[in-house]
């Protein structure tokens, strides 16, 4: 296990920001697809991936309390400080926020979280008509949905706003951060 340094970060810090990186970019698309087209066929692929991406954000967050921030690799502005950590808070908690209010909206609304077909909360069918359900609680479903709508919203900013600052690193300060996140040492 290798620490990060100013000039090279670990290996876990590579292998969970480029996981939970990737994982969580897909589901927001399955997520904004299936919104907008109200086409929900995605939903058991996209429950499934969100209970997954469950277990390395909860790593991440630990790994991120355990061993800190890595060290930047030169000296910045304060506001550039500032809307790093901003991005990068924003970033971490919309990854712990956004599975775990999907997984609750899914169970307390009565449809259940299956993972692979294997059930983890069991559907709450209505026995008068057997293909809708009745949710378990239906007021904590409905804060659940508010949470994962605003934790979404706020990734996708996060995510854009993360890689203006990746593009600011590379193309106008050329300081090595884009090629450090990518394994290099600089």
């Amino acid at each position: 296990m290798q620490l990060d340094t100013q000039s090279k970060l670990g290996s876990n810090t590579l292998a969970l920001h480029w996981i939970v990186g990737i994982m969580m970019i897909m589901l927001l698309a399955v997520g904004v697809f299936m919104e907008e087209t109200k086409s929900y066929a995605l939903y058991p692929w996209h429950k499934a991936f969100g209970v997954l991406i469950i277990f390395p954000v909860i790593l991440r967050v630990v790994w991120r309390i355990k061993s800190g921030w890595p060290p930047p690799i030169r000296e910045y502005k304060k506001i550039e400080k500032i809307m790093s950590k901003l991005v990068h808070y924003l970033l971490l908690i919309g990854t712990v926020i956004l599975p775990i209010s999907g997984f609750v909206m899914s169970a307390m609304g009565g449809h259940g979280v299956e993972l692979f077909g294997l059930e983890l909360v069991a559907r709450n069918p209505d026995p008068a008509n057997p293909m809708e359900v009745i949710p378990l609680n239906g007021s904590v479903a409905g804060i659940a949905h508010e949470l994962h709508a605003i934790a979404g919203t706020s990734i996708i900013i996060g995510v854009i706003l993360h890689i203006v600052g990746v593009l600011k690193h590379h193309i106008l300060d050329k300081d090595g951060t884009l090629l450090r996140m990518l394994g290099a040492k600089v």
